[in-house]
């Protein structure tokens, strides 16, 4: 049965974008989409918009939406910002969370060890999202917001073979992975502020090893040294 409701069609291509079901640069048939879940092309395009201001996805002028694509200047600003962003989004967090907030990040926790647990790719996708955005969320910064939502696309994108590993050394990394955010939630709930900063590089390290030893082009490998470069800047303004 087609389904009918536009928070569907926003769901489910929100999801498909991040698990890499919609490659990069892949054009969005709104036709196709209007028939497959039985809206008519008004709804669709409007979740289109929603989708583009989000930067899922970018609407052209009379040639139609696509999935936003991935391609070396992305890659490269990509790993430049990332974990600047990431460390400020953790400072604030700790200033600003609500403790409804930090439940719902347990609750995602949970989701998200199970997801490991069970080897599921695309559930530990799509979980450690949504742990990211409760980061977001508690920092509670109309400015940064939008860049983590940004950032967190292109994340989930590149790093999607993190959540498929390989070999044993993968496993242990992914198994880290699930230790840092427990770390995390305990240095929120402590109100650890230097903590959750040190934890940030520390897990963004983790994501950024592998993310070049699977995706990253050779050229960006000079990059990795902006993360350690960035940590030492905002500590010196902090």
């Amino acid at each position: 049965m087609a389904k009918t409701t536009k928070s569907d069609l926003y769901d489910d291509l929100k999801r498909q974008i991040l698990t890499m079901e919609l490659d990069p640069d892949t054009d969005l048939d709104e036709v196709g989409l209007s028939e497959r879940y039985g809206l008519s092309r008004t709804p669709v395009r409007d979740i289109f918009r929603r989708l583009a201001g989000e930067g899922y996805i970018d609407i052209r002028e009379n040639r139609g939406a696509r999935v936003i694509p991935m391609n070396h200047a992305t890659l490269r600003n990509f790993f430049l910002v990332a974990p600047m962003i990431y460390a400020a989004i953790g400072r604030l967090a700790v200033q600003n969370f609500k403790p409804t907030q930090l439940a719902d990040l347990k609750q995602t926790q949970e989701r998200f060890r199970t997801a490991s647990g069970n080897m599921d790719a695309l559930g530990m996708v799509l979980e450690n999202n949504r742990f990211h955005e409760i980061f977001g969320e508690m920092s509670a910064n109309a400015y940064l917001q939008p860049s983590l939502g940004r950032l967190l696309i292109d994340h989930a994108r590149i790093g999607h073979t993190f959540f498929r590993p390989r070999n044993d050394d993968m496993k242990r990394r992914l198994q880290t992975a699930v230790e840092h955010h427990d770390s995390f939630i305990e240095a929120l709930s402590a109100h650890d502020e230097d903590a959750v900063v040190d934890l940030v590089f520390e897990h963004w390290e983790l994501s950024r090893e592998n993310m070049e030893m699977f995706i990253a082009p050779q050229g960006l490998k000079a990059d990795a040294l902006v993360g350690g470069s960035a940590k030492h800047s905002l500590e010196k303004s902090s």
